[in-house]
């Protein structure tokens, strides 16, 4: 096994870690807030837009220095900063101290994952990069699923300290990793060296005309698809009590579509018909938009289940053209990866805000946070249509 393979390997292991890691804290954090500080719908909303306000220029920059640095420094950078608001938020009692820990955490977070979309891509041919972008994907979707899953439960058991410190033994765990691929190998080439002969044409491939055009629609779809989830997640401790679930339950139930993305990631993986296809990215963005609308005015709770089924689609073909259009489309993909992380920052800070300004001057409608973000949704649609067509 050549070092570059060991590191490749090594990154699949340190990506499933930090994918659980990450939405045992994060996901269950709105959970923790609710009950330590009485955060409602609308101050988790405004938390998870504060969030995704640092993500979006914190990840940009992270592929930037990735690219600048070196991706080993850059994890060992990220995990470190994990580690110390991990420590603070185990150890603070104040909301805003809490609300800094968690900044901190997302920073540090946001230096990591263009790193690692980078790392198990490079040297890739392009006949490669969809199995490499398949294997990633369902590595990370495998560790969100089961942390979300099993997360109340795990609150139930040991308390909400379990989200820090069961994250700070995983951050541990991934910087002795992180330790280790560098003993293998100094640096990571970012490009093939002159030497190398380039690999022959492929007929197949799409013009870079085309190629681009699939990679600014899925730089916008994607935003998009992270605007309904965490809207969405926020606002789960609100469906819960809604439904008189307890987070345990709420774990249980409300996991479904990561599940369900799960399998998409698996479908697309082997399946790959979809690529540079439009129809499937439209048909995707506006499952999106039904589903969200679906989830958060279910009136009960097998309509709930239900939707989140399609909602698991809609996100999975989404997220997965923009992850692959960005590792398929040059070699800066450290860059690419920062950009592809923003856009999700970026759904991060705008979903969640929308979704709390309706709360707050519409308190009188109780969908209308629902609703505010459903229309946003539509309108990313229509930006969809309008990039594809102006294309042709």
């Amino acid at each position: 096994m050549t070092a570059n393979q060991k590191i490749r390997n090594t990154s699949f292991v340190i990506e499933g870690l930090n994918s659980f890691a990450t939405v045992l804290y994060f996901n269950y954090l709105y959970f923790f807030m609710q009950a330590r500080f009485g955060f409602g719908d609308k101050r988790n909303l405004l938390l998870a837009a504060l969030l995704g306000f640092i993500y979006t220029f914190a990840a940009w920059q992270g592929g930037r220095i990735a690219h600048r640095l070196g991706y080993f420094l850059t994890l060992k950078l990220g995990f470190a900063l994990m580690l110390a608001g991990l420590v603070a938020g185990s150890m603070l009692v104040s909301m805003p101290g809490q609300i800094l820990a968690a900044i901190v955490v997302a920073v540090g977070m946001c230096a990591t994952w263009p790193t690692l979309e980078a790392l198990v891509s490079e040297s890739e041919p392009p006949a490669g990069v969809p199995r490499v972008v398949g294997i990633y994907n369902i590595t990370w979707a495998v560790a969100n699923a089961v942390a979300y899953f099993i997360g109340g439960t795990l609150i139930v058991k040991f308390g909400f300290k379990i989200i820090f410190i069961a994250p700070i033994v995983i951050v541990l765990a991934q910087l002795v990793l992180t330790f280790w691929m560098e003993m293998h190998a100094k640096e990571i080439v970012h490009a093939r060296n002159e030497t190398d002969s380039a690999p022959p044409p492929d007929p197949n491939r799409p013009s870079p005309a085309r190629a681009k055009t699939f990679l600014r629609m899925a730089w916008l779809a994607n935003p998009f698809a992270y605007i309904a989830i965490n809207t969405l997640i926020a606002t789960i401790p609100g469906i819960a009590a809604k439904f008189q679930m307890s987070p345990m339950l709420a774990g249980f139930v409300c996991s479904l579509w990561c599940f369900v993305r799960l399998g998409t990631f698996i479908v697309l993986w082997r399946w790959t018909a979809w690529h540079y296809r439009f129809r499937w990215l439209a048909a995707a963005f506006a499952m999106l938009v039904l589903s969200f609308a679906a989830i958060l005015m279910s009136p009960t709770i097998y309509a709930l289940i239900g939707a989140q089924i399609f909602f698991g689609v809609a996100i999975g073909l989404i997220y997965y053209s923009s992850l692959f259009y960005s590792m398929d489309g040059g070699d800066a993909k450290s860059e690419h990866g920062g950009i592809h992380e923003a856009a999700i920052g970026l759904g991060n800070c705008v979903g969640p805000a929308i979704g709390a300004a309706a709360l707050e001057f519409l308190p009188q409608y109780a969908n209308s946070g629902a609703v505010a973000v459903s229309v946003l949704l539509l309108c990313g649609f229509g930006g969809l249509l309008t990039i594809w067509k102006t294309s042709r």
